[in-house]
């Protein structure tokens, strides 16, 4: 009997063992809440002033499918071109405050925001080429500029987007700097835009691009300025005959959104934005170089006559920009010659 009740006892022994190893372990707290949670979807929003169909549109849809793609799911991306969140200025406003959007800006816009020494790569002709002013986004002194403007709230995203060679289109021919003395050149509202045309005499307007067609209609303003994709999609030559290849500005672009909400999303959803943005970055700066050619074509085939001037001559113009007082009172000193050098 003491036999029998032995082996009883050892077969329930076993049979426990085996149960305890097929069974799947109960959960320790901290795996449940592991298990609970999840990465929480986020709706994004890219608002810019752009129409539909020029390449900025074109590349800000290729970011939404490249973060879509790659965030499986849980990054949506709306897109709202021709100013249809407001202004420039109105979107940073929303994402100081905390909003899920996304603009275009640069660094005559980040001057106003309270990193006055980023103005200056919106300086008349302070690129000779595009080599350079990608050379500066890549240097020491960019990425300093890029930490204060994160400590103002604003986060950078990317900076490899080419905007174009920014030219005049007037209602009255612009053949030399003196014949932009007195006119009313629309530019967008920051100082730097301002003053840049200004040394120049024009007499710059600060203006949403959405009202630029009806001010032109009106004689409000004289003309405006930007690359020639933005200048022929937005139809201005209907009211405006008289494109002058000045090329006063090599305008690369930014991406940015408030601190607050980035610093909100995970290091995967960060990653995912930044790395998508600079490769639509480099498919928007292969679609314009091959539209600035053609959008010279459709300009001569509607009727508006092209004008090459000199920029050497445009380019000494300007050069007292970088002395104006309202500049050098806040830049770091030497500022211009310490941008020079992180180009080389």
């Amino acid at each position: 009997m003491k036999k029998l009740i032995t082996m009883f006892l050892g077969t329930i022994l076993l049979v426990s063992l085996l149960t305890a190893c097929s069974s799947p372990a109960t959960p320790t707290e901290g795996d449940a809440e592991d298990a609970t949670e999840s990465v929480q979807p986020v709706t994004i929003q890219i608002g810019y002033e752009n129409h539909p169909g020029e390449p900025l549109d074109l590349a800000v849809n290729e970011w939404k499918r490249l973060v879509e793609e790659r965030s499986n799911g849980n990054m949506t991306v709306q897109v709202f071109p021709s100013s249809q969140l407001g202004s420039k200025n109105d979107i940073i406003d929303q994402m100081m405050a905390g909003d899920s959007v996304i603009t275009l800006a640069d660094g005559a816009f980040y001057a106003d925001r309270g990193v006055p020494d980023f103005g200056i790569v919106f300086g008349p002709y302070l690129f000779d080429t595009w080599e350079e002013a990608w050379k500066l986004t890549e240097s020491d002194w960019y990425a300093g500029q890029s930490g204060l403007l994160e400590e103002k709230g604003l986060k950078l995203l990317t900076s490899n987007w080419m905007y174009g060679d920014r030219h005049t289109l007037t209602t009255n021919p612009v053949r030399t700097v003196e014949d932009l003395k007195g006119m009313k050149i629309r530019v967008p509202n920051n100082t730097i835009q301002v003053k840049g045309f200004e040394v120049l005499g024009a007499t710059p307007t600060p203006m949403a691009l959405g009202d630029v067609y009806t001010a032109l209609q009106q004689g409000t303003i004289d003309g405006l300025e930007n690359p020639l994709p933005v200048l022929y999609n937005g139809k201005f030559h209907e009211v405006a005959k008289y494109l002058t290849l000045d090329g006063h500005v090599r305008n690369f672009t930014t991406w940015v959104m408030g601190a607050e909400f980035f610093n909100s999303l995970t290091a995967e959803q960060q990653q995912i934005l930044m790395e998508t943005g600079n490769e639509a970055g480099l498919y928007n700066n292969e679609l314009q170089e091959q539209v600035n050619e053609e959008t010279l074509e459709l300009f001569k085939a509607e009727g508006v006559e092209i004008i090459e001037v000199d920029p050497a001559v445009f380019q000494e113009a300007a050069k007292s920009f970088y002395s104006l007082p309202e500049f050098t009172s806040i830049w770091s000193e030497g500022l211009y010659d310490t941008v020079k050098d992180a180009m080389k």
